[in-house]
């Protein structure tokens, strides 16, 4: 179930994780620009009023030396900042892209069935953009405006309190209504990626489903629903931008206001003669942009920080569900077989698919998996597979129940064949070792056995299968799934429904590739009733409605004359 407000600090932890020398040093430049700032005000303070006559605190060649060692500052800072920020804002974001997905790497198999994938490509693309700017450039924004606002206050109750306090009233009101506007942003944040989301899968399905929406003549239906995702998410974008416009018109509204107040007020403060010189009054209208200029960018940067929070707390309240619990247990190897006793699942009190189910798969014979369309079959392969840990009965791997045994040691000694088969856009060699060094005689071993020898002999091990293998045909395809099982040793091979989307002779060679594997317990779902194939298996389980209701050799079933003698005999 889907844990609301998952703890975000090991996500967060991300962007400070072994960078801490750079964040210091960026933290560095940020406060020196402050000092530098709030000097340069004071300087031209002490100009105006040597011009004017009054006493300062420095002569003209003194205040010429401060200002050659300020610009020397300035330039150092703007130097430390190009040496580290840069530095630890992307390592920061590559380590964050990397945690989440290997959080991600972490989900059940049946994890994308039920949620898609939209959500995990906009956090990683386009929250992404968001999270930097919001969470991590803002970072320094927010703080390096603050100490600006704070020496700039500090500095101006030290020339005049009674100034002080008539500027901080001119900003106090536009100052708590940019605050209030600019909560609105990180809800318009929220919605933006909440409808990327939604635009990312339109465009997916419309580009993986474009020969069913061709053969369909469903393209003006398509192309409306995707204009429908696109003007949502443009409206969405819209209403973010809107609202950061009205924040920054708070902020404007704000600056005009106590900027023209203060200079004013300063005037007659002068003209009055109660101690504030024409300096004084400069460096109020100066130090005013340090006190409004944070007031009319902390709110945004505050807002676009909640937001990037809550894309942050997106994913990883989407990252915590369908996670399998890891245990401590060693690694196994399988010695005798697979055991199910009693084993009843359902995906919901309403869908229950597998009911009471009994037998035993022993290590190395082939077994095969019947029935008609939604009897369970592919639900008890992925069941096998630890798919979902929410069945009752158990399954045992020799004398271990599956919910006992780690991922990392059950997919040791289970491979998966399925009908959908990813190839990589790499080498047919690279599909088939899956980017790992395997010795060159294993690697034609596992070439010879799969029958992709005389694609080799074609092409070449080095032939790219592009796109998802849109280069390789549906056989050569399964045949590289073949080879990869065969390169894993794999103990367990479980094949769904491979050869469905096959021509009859390329699947009848297929199956026969699987059948003729040497040494792992083959266990396979399938519509197709081959009576040579069927043949060969030592045992034939048959489901009706989640219940195994026959089970034995092809000519014992046959004999029977039940429930599989009616499917044998209906698909001749």
């Amino acid at each position: 179930m889907k844990q609301p407000n998952t703890d975000i600090r090991p996500y967060t932890r991300q962007f400070y994780k072994g960078d801490l020398i750079p964040f210091l040093l960026a933290l560095l430049e940020t406060l020196l620009g402050t000092l530098g700032a709030l000097l340069i005000s004071w300087l031209i303070q002490q100009l105006i009023d040597l011009i004017g006559g009054h006493d300062t605190a420095c002569s003209l060649t003194q205040l010429t030396l401060i200002s050659l060692l300020l610009i020397a500052g300035n330039a150092a800072a703007h130097l430390i900042s190009y040496h580290s920020k840069p530095k630890f804002i992307t390592r920061g974001i590559s380590r964050y892209r990397s945690y989440v997905f290997s959080k991600l790497t972490k989900k059940n198999l049946s994890a994308f069935s039920g949620e898609g994938s939209s959500t995990y490509i906009s956090a990683l693309t386009n929250d992404i953009q968001a999270i930097e700017q919001g969470y991590l450039w803002d970072t320094f924004t927010i703080l390096g405006n603050a100490s600006t606002f704070l020496g700039a206050i500090v500095l101006m109750i030290w020339y005049s309190p009674l100034l002080t306090a008539i500027a901080i009233g001119l900003s106090l009101l536009p100052l708590i209504a940019s605050i209030l506007t600019g909560n609105k942003v990180a809800s318009a944040e929220k919605t933006v990626s909440d409808r990327n989301d939604a635009y990312t899968s339109t465009l997916r399905d419309s580009l993986m489903g474009y020969s069913v929406i061709r053969s369909f003549k469903a393209e003006a239906r398509m192309l409306r629903l995707f204009k429908d995702k696109v003007e949502e998410l443009a409206k969405a974008q819209c209403r973010k931008q809107k609202m950061r416009i009205l924040v920054q018109m708070y902020g404007s509204v704000a600056g005009i206001t106590a900027q023209l107040g203060v200079f004013l007020a300063g005037a007659y403060l002068a003209l009055s003669g109660q101690g504030v010189t024409a300096g004084t009054t400069m460096i109020f209208v100066q130090l005013m942009n340090y006190v409004l200029g944070p007031i009319g960018t902390i709110p945004g940067c505050l807002a676009e920080r909640k937001a990037a929070k809550a894309l942050i707390q997106k994913i990883a309240d989407a990252l915590e569900t369908n996670v399998r619990e890891e245990t401590d247990a060693t690694h196994m190897t399988l010695k005798r077989g697979i055991t199910i006793d009693g084993l009843s699942f359902g995906y919901g009190p309403e869908k229950q698919v597998l009911r009471d189910i009994h037998c035993t798969f022993q290590l190395g014979k082939k077994y095969v998996i019947v029935g008609a369309s939604g009897s369970g079959k592919s639900t008890l392969l992925g069941l096998l597979m630890a798919t979902h840990d929410h069945y009752s009965g158990s399954i045992r791997y020799d004398d271990v129940e599956l919910r006992q045994i780690s991922s990392e040691s059950l997919f040791d000694m289970t491979c998966v064949v399925q009908q959908d088969v990813f190839i990589f856009n790499a080498s047919i060699r690279d599909n088939i070792t899956m980017f790992t060094d395997f010795p060159d005689e294993e690697v034609e071993r596992a070439i010879t056995l799969s029958g992709l020898s005389d694609l080799i002999a074609q092409r070449g091990e080095r032939y790219l299968c592009g796109e998802n293998g849109c280069d390789l045909s549906g056989g050569e395809k399964q045949r590289v799934s073949i080879a990869r099982s065969l390169l894993k040793r794999a103990q367990v091979l479980l094949v769904d429904e491979a050869t469905a989307a096959l021509d009859p002779q390329t699947a009848f060679q297929v199956s026969n590739a699987i059948l003729d594997l040497d040494g792992p317990t083959r266990i396979v779902v399938t519509h197709s009733l081959d009576e040579k194939l069927l043949k060969r298996y030592d045992s034939i389980l048959t489901l009706k409605n989640g219940q195994i209701i026959e089970q034995g050799r092809f000519e014992d079933l046959m004999e029977k004359k039940g429930y599989f003698y009616s499917l044998f005999t209906v698909s001749q």
